[in-house]
């Protein structure tokens, strides 16, 4: 049986692994993109009324900046697309990280806001990267994969903290 329940589970490895290779619509890509950035935004804006740490205040300052420009960036991309996307709002994730956040003071705010940078950031990179590879609307391919090394440089920066 247990020889039966492995095998069966490799077969359907290929399965599981073709629907997650399955392209992003466009709209979806838009949405997640905006979901992502807004989530920076507030959380770095969060952030920049209340720490004490003069590094954290640069990266959080430069996420305000980058994150601002990567909505505009991919709002323009797809207008060009023909998408009239609605503004970019948080996700449900995102709001559940920015509670967490109000809910923290002093340093632990500080070490809370550098982990869920991190997560955050690689669920960025993995969101522009797989839209630049597979996407659907030529606009937003050009624009993701412009992002996604600002999105590693970021990445790089948090490292160091």
């Amino acid at each position: 049986m247990t020889k039966f329940l492995a095998l069966t589970a490799m077969l359907a490895l290929p399965a599981v692994a073709a629907v997650a290779q399955a392209p992003m619509t466009a709209p979806t890509y838009v949405m997640k993109a905006g979901a992502g950035d807004q989530y920076e935004i507030q959380s770095s804006r969060l952030l920049l009324a209340s720490t004490k740490n003069a590094k954290l205040r640069s990266f959080a300052a430069m996420m305000v900046a980058d994150h601002t420009k990567s909505t505009a960036d991919v709002k323009a991309a797809a207008m060009r697309a023909d998408l009239h996307p609605a503004p970019p709002k948080l996700d449900a994730m995102g709001a559940k990280n920015i509670a967490a956040l109000r809910a923290t003071t002093g340093t632990a705010r500080d070490r809370l806001y550098v982990e869920q940078q991190k997560a955050a950031h690689q669920r960025a990179l993995t969101l522009h990267e797989a839209y630049s590879q597979t996407g659907t609307a030529a606009p937003l391919k050009t624009t993701a994969a412009a992002i996604a090394p600002v999105v590693q440089t970021h990445i790089g920066e948090l490292s160091s903290m």
